[in-house]
C-alpha cells in the first residue's frame, strides 16, 4: 500500500551516510505516519543513531533527503526543529540544579511559557521531585526528565534514541507506559529506536528494521508477526525411519536426532500425517505446534547480529 504524502509526518528518500568511504547508513527510506509509535529496530551499531542524527540535522547526509512536516531539513531546519522534541543518547543535566531549574534553562532557549515546565513535569510524573537536585535522581527519573525536556516545546514529533537503555525492569515499565500514553494524550507522533524487539513490540504500531546500515523491513507490527512460520513437532517411535517416510510422501520434514518437525502444515495435513504414521505401525506420542517468536523473526531478518 502506498502512503499518501499528506499522511506522512516524516519521510526519507535514499538516506545515505558514508564515513571514510564506508556507508554506515545506506539508501534508507523511512515513512512515519502522523500518530504512529514507530519502532526503529536494529542490532547495536546498525546505523540507528546515525540515522537519527541526520533526521535532526546534527549530521549531514552524503546522499538522500529528509522531509519532516513536508519540509526539507536542509532548507527549513529551524522551523522543523521548533516542532520536534528529541532525546538522543544519554541526556545531560546540571546535577546541582533541580529538575525545575534544569527545565528552566531549556525553556528560556525555546521561549515558551513558564507553565510548560509544570505541565511537562506532570506528564512524566516528576512534579513531586521538581525541586530536588538532579544528581540524586535514579537513572529512570533522569530518563523521564529527558523526555520532559523534549516535551517542553509541545512537539508534534518526538524522537527517542534507546530511551530504556540501562534501566531496570521497573524503570523500563515506567518509560514504556509513558511513551504509549503520549500519542493519545498529547497527539504526539513518536520515533523510538531500540535493539530490543521484545520491548518495542509492546509499544509500536509500526516498525522499521535496520542492519549494517540497510533497511530490511518496514510495516505494521502485525505484518511482522504474520511472518512467523508455524512448525509441527512430532514425538514418534523410530523418528529417523518416520522422517524418511514423510519425505517419501512429499512432506517438508526435518529430523535433528531429537525431534521430528513438519513445516507449516494445515490441520488436515497434520491429521493425514498422523494417520499415515499409525497405519505404518509408528507410535505417535506427542503432536505440538511451535510458532516462531518475533525474536526469532528478528534474528532471521538481521542475521546473528540481532541483540535481544
Amino acid at each position: 500500500m502506498i502512503e499518501k504524502t499528506s499522511e506522512l509526518i516524516l519521510e526519507t528518500r535514499g538516506l545515505t551516510k558514508k564515513i571514510s568511504g564506508k556507508a554506515v547508513v545506506s539508501d534508507v527510506h523511512l515513512k512515519i505516519k502522523r500518530g504512529d509509535i514507530y519502532g526503529f529496530l536494529g542490532p547495536n551499531g546498525a546505523g540507528k543513531t546515525t540515522t537519527i542524527r541526520m533526521l535532526l540535522g546534527l549530521a549531514k547526509p552524503t546522499f538522500g533527503t529528509v522531509r519532516i512536516f513536508g519540509q526539507d531539513i536542509r532548507r527549513d531546519r529551524l522551523a522543523i526543529l521548533r516542532k520536534v522534541g528529541s532525546l538522543v543518547e544519554y541526556p545531560s543535566y546540571y546535577g546541582h540544579l533541580s529538575a525545575y531549574e534544569n527545565l528552566e534553562t531549556v525553556r528560556r532557549l525555546l521561549g515558551v511559557s513558564r507553565n510548560r515546565i509544570d505541565e511537562a513535569l506532570s506528564v512524566v510524573r516528576l512534579s513531586k521531585e521538581a525541586h530536588r537536585p538532579v544528581k540524586g535522581f535514579s537513572l529512570g527519573m533522569k530518563q523521564r526528565l529527558g523526555i520532559a525536556t523534549a516535551l517542553l516545546g509541545e512537539p508534534e514529533l518526538l524522537i527517542l534514541d534507546e530511551p530504556t537503555n540501562g534501566l531496570d525492569p521497573a524503570g523500563i515499565l515506567e518509560i514504556r507506559e509513558l511513551i504509549k500514553s503520549l500519542p493519545r494524550t498529547h497527539g504526539v507522533t513518536i520515533l523510538i529506536s531500540s535493539h530490543l524487539l521484545s520491548e518495542v513490540e509492546q509499544m509500536a504500531t509500526r516498525v522499521g528494521i535496520i542492519a549494517k546500515g540497510n533497511m530490511l523491513f518496514q510495516d505494521k507490527i502485525d505484518v511482522l508477526k504474520r511472518q512467523a512460520k508455524s512448525r509441527i513437532s512430532l514425538g514418534v517411535s523410530d523418528p529417523e525411519s518416520a522422517w524418511r517416510l514423510l519425505l517419501s510422501q512429499g512432506h517438508r520434514a526435518e529430523w535433528d536426532r531429537s525431534r521430528l518437525t513438519v513445516e507449516q502444515a494445515s490441520d488436515q495435513a497434520v491429521a493425514s500425517i498422523v494417520a499415515g504414521l499409525v497405519r505404518q505401525n509408528y507410535q505417535v506420542y506427542r503432536v505440538e505446534e511451535e510458532v516462531a517468536s518475533l525474536e526469532s523473526i528478528f534474528l532471521d531478518i538481521t542475521g546473528s547480529e540481532g541483540s535481544l
